[in-house]
């Protein structure tokens, strides 16, 4: 679910390059012909209240049917918030491509929306946005670095879906629920030192719940 592309250009580095999902996208348009999955992409395509596409929408439109994807308007689905809710609950999970900036960066960024994902007992497979002391590579949350990995944790989480589902609720209570997040924020913001240090959270505990789930599994 996101929009698919957008007049923003991002400077790195002295090259100027697009900065929006579709861009994100391109290299991996091919993957609902590699996989037995159905792939859904939920975009906002139209601007108007009608959903109208203009032409070079429809354009856009068929060339990502025609690769097997189906695609839903965003706002059809997910106008209040509960329809969000609602339709990221109804999946069987995500995959996402992130906008380039963050890949070239290398932050180890991760949606909003990839965390409500989590939280709703949903596996994730999103592009890799740089190492991390604390996000898995492959345990309910994939993160991949080009179409083969993509295909590969598609693969993964469909052999073993409850367990990548249970694995991607316990991410979600270990490292962003707000009891564990807001406290650490006051402390940081309160902080009179000024430290630029945050420390990431301790894995031991994280670890022991996800090799707990894999082998009651």
């Amino acid at each position: 679910m996101t929009h698919w592309s957008a007049t923003e250009w991002f400077t790195y580095r002295g090259n100027v390059f697009p900065n929006d999902k579709r861009t994100g996208f391109l290299p991996y348009l091919d993957l609902p012909r590699q996989t037995k999955l159905p792939m859904e992409l939920a975009l906002c395509l139209a601007a108007d209240d009608e959903l109208r596409l203009r032409p070079d929408e429809a354009e856009e439109f068929e060339r990502l049917t025609a690769r097997d994807w189906r695609v839903v308007h965003a706002h059809a689905v997910s106008a209040t918030p509960w329809e969000y809710q609602h339709y990221l609950q109804g999946s069987r999970g995500e995959f996402s491509c992130a906008k380039p900036a963050t890949v070239r960066l290398q932050t180890a960024w991760i949606s909003d929306r990839t965390i409500c994902y989590l939280a709703s007992g949903r596996p994730a497979i999103v592009e890799h946005t740089g190492p991390s002391r604390f996000l898995p590579e492959a345990c309910g949350l994939f993160r991949f670095r080009n179409l083969q990995q993509a295909v590969w944790a598609l693969e993964e989480v469909a052999s073993e879906y409850d367990w990548h589902c249970q694995a991607a609720r316990l991410l979600a209570e270990e490292y962003f629920a707000a009891s564990k997040v807001v406290p650490r924020v006051l402390d940081r913001a309160l902080d009179k030192r000024g430290s630029r240090y945050f420390p990431a959270p301790k894995q031991t505990r994280a670890a022991t719940k996800f090799e707990s789930v894999k082998s009651s599994a």
